[in-house]
């Protein structure tokens, strides 16, 4: 290209509405690639630089790294593929911020509008909190919790559902919930093995990976009912519970079982705290039923055996 069809890097600037140090610093950087050099040894610049600069400017003013423009300008198909991945990269982290702001604003919120004799607490368990906070200590307490001689696969799913997902703008009452629950996990037992239920004891013959994979299909055919309000009663539910029960035993399902079964289920240990939390922090926008926890589901089937161990 003839040296007069050129433009030095002032004149690109100018063209481009940047500043002499903006090209220079894109140009250094191999993002800008000069055309030629005059002979006194300054950049010159063809026509074809003024659009790789204003598309350099646009992917800055959308937050990507000079490194992540260096890559999109590196493959052909610029604003094709590997931009679709850089933007999308890009909303993963905006919105990951945005959520750690909405949940410091509910904090904030939860601080402010409580009485002087709240706020210590408040303070207290709000500063234990990352933002957004992490579900890692959840189900760090459940893998400790459950017993030992069970499936790598098995103990995923219950930590699965036992854990509540962090909701992305949440409440001041949904930050209070989740750092309560956090504390509960946190805070070491005091019962001993004596707070673990019978099944997760060594020794007594159970089946705890019997148990726990029909505890779950039991609680997902529960939770249907106890979403629609409906009273505790026998049916497939309750069965699948008690067959869970009767599995891990090695026993089998007859009226004596069940009553034998209600009396130890009522004198067990219970998570009730934990699970009273999980509904407040899953609770949904007013006018909707909240979708049933684990707990309820529990508090749902023990109701409806205890019915059916009477009328038995």
């Amino acid at each position: 290209m003839p040296t007069d069809d050129l433009w030095s890097i002032g004149q690109l600037a100018e063209r481009a509405g940047a500043t002499v140090k903006t090209v220079r610093f894109y140009s250094d950087r191999g993002l800008l690639p000069e055309a030629a050099r005059s002979a006194g040894g300054h950049r010159r610049y063809g026509p074809e630089a003024l659009d790789r600069l204003r598309l350099i400017r646009s992917l800055r003013a959308l937050d990507l790294p000079v490194p992540e423009v260096g890559r999109v300008l590196a493959r052909d198909d610029a604003l094709g593929d590997a931009l679709e991945g850089a933007i999308a990269g890009r909303l993963r982290e905006v919105g990951s911020r945005l959520t750690a702001l909405r949940w410091r604003e509910a904090a904030l919120r939860l601080v402010a509008d409580c009485t002087a004799r709240e706020r210590p607490e408040r303070l207290r368990l709000v500063g234990a909190l990352a933002a957004p906070p992490s579900t890692a200590p959840l189900a760090r307490f459940w893998r400790g919790w459950l017993p030992a001689r069970m499936s790598a696969r098995v103990v995923a799913t219950v930590v699965e559902r036992a854990v509540p997902p962090v909701p992305d703008d949440p409440t001041p009452a949904q930050v209070l919930a989740f750092a309560r629950l956090q504390a509960f996990v946190s805070t070491p037992c005091t019962g001993g093995a004596r707070f673990q239920p019978e099944a997760h004891r060594g020794g007594r013959g159970y089946r705890p990976e019997v148990l726990y994979e029909g505890m779950v299909e039991a609680y997902a055919l529960a939770a249907a009912d106890v979403r629609e309000g409906l009273a505790p009663h026998r049916g497939e539910a309750l069965d699948c519970f008690v067959a869970a029960h009767a599995g891990a035993l090695g026993a089998r399902d007859t009226p004596g079982f069940r009553h034998g079964l209600d009396r130890r289920l009522a004198a067990e240990q219970r998570l009730d705290g934990y699970w009273d939390l999980v509904a407040e922090l899953t609770a949904p926008a007013s006018g909707r039923r909240p979708e049933p926890t684990p707990g309820a589901a529990d508090d749902w089937l023990r109701a409806a055996l205890a019915r059916s161990a009477d009328r038995a």
